[in-house]
């Protein structure tokens, strides 16, 4: 383990300015190259305490104008079209990369780190994802995964469409089953 003195606040890590211990690897491949974190030398201690105002100024600033483009996105709703099977299982996955590309679209602009999955998207449907535009501000946005931009409608409506898929099977099941036994008793 070694001491990383944080430049920024790390989710499930730290604030900005705690001397945390991380393992080597996290603090090699992740921490030190992004830029969030530093050694904890003596001459970067005394280095991060004599800049640590202008530190927290900016780490202010980047919150605020986070903040300003969290509330452009309050109830930003992305609709994707994807193909799908009869059972609504996607032909592959939605990733953070689409969801990124779908909201320049709308007019901003994210990068795919910033989109946080719980888990891929691999079914139609409405899924709530959280959007992390800094540290400290993250924002909720609805997915709507659909095979046509009606379907997407109806989704975003609430209508249930697996029910009416199934009622639409279920009539032309019986006007089947109704012509195949008009066919029978004319055959009699």
């Amino acid at each position: 383990m070694i001491d990383v003195i944080l430049m920024q606040r790390v989710e499930k890590l730290g604030q900005m300015g705690d001397t945390v211990k991380v393992k080597p690897g996290y603090a090699r491949n992740f921490l030190l190259p992004s830029g969030r974190a530093i050694r904890a030398t003596e001459s970067n201690l005394k280095r991060f305490e004599s800049e640590r105002a202008q530190l927290e100024a900016q780490n202010l600033k980047r919150r605020e104008e986070a903040e300003r483009v969290a509330e452009r996105m309050e109830g930003l709703q992305i609709v994707l079209i994807r193909s799908a099977g009869e059972s609504g299982a996607l032909y592959g996955s939605v990733s953070g990369r689409d969801i990124a590309d779908a909201t320049k679209d709308a007019g901003l602009t994210i990068t795919r780190d910033q989109v946080i999955l719980e888990q891929p998207i691999k079914t139609l449907g409405l899924t709530t994802v959280r959007v992390a535009l800094h540290p400290e501000v993250s924002i909720p946005v609805i997915v709507n995964v659909a095979r046509s931009p009606e379907e997407a409608e109806k989704q975003a409506r609430g209508e249930d469409l697996r029910a009416e898929q199934e009622a639409e099977e279920a009539s032309l099941e019986a006007e089947l089953a109704a012509e195949l036994s008009e066919l029978g008793a004319a055959r009699e």
